[in-house]
């Protein structure tokens, strides 16, 4: 019997405002309103509201906290700052993701992580059997089903939020957060986002998350704001690079060859993968990650091969139309010998090769720093 499909707090919203819903992640949500090309240009333009509600969120707390998540995350959580957001991954002891996230710095011994909406009770179960295995004193609390979240995207996200907020909303730094109140709601407003757009996302109470939304679209009128689905969220993504996790990365890709070296931090000692990392840091990646843009009109979707000169050099893990760039684009893992910005190469499109090549990513200049 199939499992029934989870709903967030702004289904009603979604359907009375005409979408479109598909099932994602385990969740009814949104794939598009108006249409994904226009969606995609008003968060590139003006502002944008996204429910992503359906994302996962734990809390750990306790003297180990820290502890518990220098062992299962990637990153360097000691160098977090209260306030502090950073972008991670959790991977298994052969290196393989298990998957992305962010760590939120709550307290010295209190922290937040945001997880991918599909791998919320496997991620859970990961996090809380490893932290058991190493003894630690940290108390983790999947506060998922209590959390709704609202992404604000867009050139004219900050001056929006900062109409609504009880905070210095234009203060607060990127990757950084702060606790306060948005349309009355209590909110962790924090800057942060999928898109490449300056932005927010909001951390709300489940039951009042649809207050919140409701007052973005009326407060946002003037600024062009406009509920967006995940048809642009991913397109919108695509054209900055950023790893959708099950296309781009899973269990069967490591960082380094994901190109999420950057979140590594061996330096700070053992933590799970560490070693089988490191091994393929050493040996040589023998494939990478990269941006490919099709020299003829042509679709490069999830799965389909890539060839030089005849020869299977690769996969593509996620493609699309990008409206900001105006071509047709994609991301591909392929040998290293041709992971070369130049190098050209064909993708097999229903048994026939369609010309492309590898190009410098991001394909749309962003208009954020990358986080560290």
């Amino acid at each position: 019997m199939d499992t029934p499909l989870k709903r967030t707090p702004l289904f009603d919203a979604h359907v009375k405002a005409g979408a479109r819903m598909v099932p994602f992640g385990g969740w009814e949500m949104p794939v598009q309103y108006r249409g994904i090309i226009e969606e995609h240009r008003t968060v590139r333009s003006a502002v944008g509201l996204f429910d992503v509600s359906h994302m996962g969120e734990f809390e750990v707390s306790g003297k180990d906290a820290l502890a518990a998540l220098q062992r299962v995350t990637s990153n360097d959580v000691a160098a977090l700052a209260i306030g502090q957001v950073q972008y991670a991954v959790l991977c298994d002891p052969n290196g393989g993701i298990v998957d992305d996230l962010t760590v939120y710095r709550l307290a010295d011994d209190h922290f937040m992580i945001t997880v991918n909406a599909s791998n919320i009770d496997k991620d859970f179960a990961w996090c809380t059997e490893r932290s058991a295995e190493g003894r630690f004193d940290a108390r983790w609390t999947n506060v998922s089903p209590r959390t709704g979240l609202i992404a604000v995207q867009g050139p004219k996200a900050e001056a929006l939020v900062a109409r609504l907020a009880d905070r210095d909303v234009p203060a607060i730094g990127y990757y950084r957060f702060e606790r306060g109140a948005v349309a009355g709601v209590p909110a962790t407003i924090s800057r942060t986002g999928y898109t490449g757009e300056d932005g927010f996302e909001l951390y709300l109470p489940w039951e009042s998350t649809d207050r919140v939304w409701r007052a973005l679209l009326n407060e946002g009128a003037r600024d062009g704001v406009a509920p967006i689905g995940l048809g642009a969220r991913d397109t919108l993504r695509l054209e900055m690079r950023y790893a959708l996790y099950g296309n781009d990365i899973d269990e069967t890709t490591n960082p380094l060859e994901a190109g999420l070296g950057w979140v590594v931090k061996p330096a700070k000692g053992d933590f799970i993968g560490r070693d089988a990392i490191e091994a393929v840091r050493a040996a040589g990646l023998k494939r990478r990650l990269v941006g490919l843009e099709m020299t003829e009109r042509a679709v490069a979707r999830h799965g389909y091969p890539v060839h030089a000169g005849g020869t299977p050099i690769g996969v593509v893990t996620s493609g699309s139309y990008g409206p900001s760039v105006d071509r047709y684009i994609a991301l591909a893992y392929v040998a290293s010998s041709h992971a070369t910005v130049g190098s050209e190469v064909e993708v097999e499109i229903r048994g026939q090769g369609k010309p492309a090549r590898v190009v410098k990513t991001p394909f749309h200049p962003p208009h954020v720093k990358k986080p560290s």
